[in-house]
């Protein structure tokens, strides 16, 4: 076993990054499954433009 005399602390800085505020204000709220649904849509869409031309 070590003994806290033998322990390193790296120091705690945040390396330049910039912290942004914790609450942001959504402009528009999607949830994973209106976004799911969009996505096969405009996949089915393509699909029916490559027959159709």
């Amino acid at each position: 076993m070590s003994s806290k005399k033998d322990r390193i602390y790296m120091p705690s800085g945040v390396g330049g990054l910039i912290r942004y505020p914790d609450e942001e204000k959504e402009v528009v709220k999607l949830k994973p499954k209106h976004v799911i649904w969009l996505v096969v849509g405009i996949a089915v869409f393509e699909i029916l433009l490559k027959f159709l031309f």
